[in-house]
This record gives structure tokens, sequence and C-alpha cells, in this order.
């Protein structure tokens, strides 16, 4: 019974500042109300209305350094059980400035219910630097997103059907060719209709700033592209 422990704290022990080798991310970007579609008790999800940020954007679900295998970098193991068992507001919050909190809400309207904390706790500690440059980053990249056309696509499209080729496309349009290849699109069943809910998007090099996102996919491995097609869901319970 003593060496599994032993290992688990030997993972949990390794320095952060082991993860600056780490090169190569998920950015998960979550379409909102499709996720509220089949979450709708969700804080997030009680509170969305069809002005607010989420509706006509992407929001923030995480930004995830690879391997996923060493998540939790320096983390205790209260810490870990707690987010494991998905006990959030136990976790510690992220320290970062009140402005960059202002600005983590509305992108990730999933703070409601400490999303951020299990980001930070699970993904964020192993990006070799601080919750600032973690979240900064993440909204940076995300960022790149909606002020593209890929965001344009889908405020344009919603109610309507989009396919995988089509959001390909629009990556491949805004970002270079190529860019769609490193894009995987996921969708979930709400009744007999099948809804996009979120895009994961391969990025790999140091990131900088929102500039840095056509060259940190293209720098990227192509994936495999998910779900053929979806709806893009509209705000309310459908």
């Amino acid at each position: 019974m003593r060496l599994p422990l032993l290992i688990l704290t030997a993972v949990l022990l390794v320095s952060p500042a082991l993860a600056q080798e780490r090169t190569q991310y998920v950015l998960a970007i979550s379409w909102q109300p499709a996720f509220c579609e089949t979450r709708p008790s969700r804080p997030e999800c009680q509170s969305q209305t069809a002005d607010r940020f989420d509706s006509s954007h992407f929001a923030l679900h995480g930004l995830w350094p690879q391997p996923r295998s060493r998540d939790y970098c320096g983390v205790k193991i209260e810490d870990v059980a707690a987010d494991e068992r998905g006990a959030w507001s136990e976790l510690p919050a992220p320290d970062i400035s009140d402005r960059l909190e202002d600005a983590l809400a509305q992108a990730m309207p999933g703070t409601q219910s400490d999303l951020d904390r299990h980001e930070w706790i699970k993904h964020g500690t192993c990006y070799g630097s601080d919750a600032k440059d973690y979240f900064s980053d993440s909204l940076a990249m995300l960022e790149a997103v909606n002020g593209s056309a890929v965001a344009e696509l889908f405020a344009a499209s919603i109610g309507k059907r989009l396919t995988q080729s089509e959001i390909r496309a629009a990556f491949n349009g805004a970002f270079g060719p190529g860019a769609g290849e490193r894009v995987r699109v996921s969708c979930i069943d709400d009744g007999n209709r099948r809804l996009i809910d979120e895009l994961t998007i391969g990025l790999t090099g140091e990131i900088r700033d929102s500039s840095d996102f056509a060259e940190r996919i293209l720098a990227a491995r192509p994936t495999e592209g998910g779900c053929d097609a979806g709806i893009v869901d509209q705000v309310g319970l459908q």
C-alpha cells in the first residue's frame, strides 16, 4: 500500500519549473449555449442571457500543457483529491489581479462554478509560470479566435448546422493553410439534435500575445477532426 502513495507524492511534488520544457498545448474553447443545454443547473447557465459575451463568442475552457499525464504539478495531495471529487470551491483561488479576474469572469463564465480554480490546479500548475501568466496567455489565445473569421462564422450560424470541413476551412482562412488540421470538433447530443459544444486546438511554442496564435497553431501536430457536423446552439433551452 505504501508504494503507490510514494509514487503519487513524487509526481505531485515535481517542480513547476520542469514544465517550461513543455512547448505543446491544447486550447479548449466552448460554445456555451450548447454546454448549458445539458447542464442547465450550473450557475453560469442559469445566469446566461442573449446579450452576454458567451452567447455569441467562444468561452474559455482551458489551456492544457501536454502531455496530460503530468497534470497537478507541485499540488498538495488534498487539493488533488478535492479537485478530483469536483469540490472546486475548496481549492485555493488563483493569485491574479482584479483586472485579470474581471476579464476571466467574462471570457470564462465557468468561474461562477469555480472552473478557474480547477483549471489552475490541474493544468496551470504545469504551465511553468504563475497564475497571471497562465490566464493572461489563455485569454490571449481565446481572443485570437474570437477576433477572427472563425468566431464570425459561428455567430452567423447560430441556429444552423456547421460541418467540420466548414470550421476547418475557416481556420485555414484566418490563420493559414493547414491550421484547420490542428482543430478537433466536439459535439453533444441534446434529444434529437447534435450540437457543437467545444473546439480543441493544438498549439506549439512559447505564447506571448494573441498575435502568436497563427504561428503556434501551424507549429502543432495535425489531429483527428472529431465530430462531422453539428448545430451552433442559441441561448436558452431548446
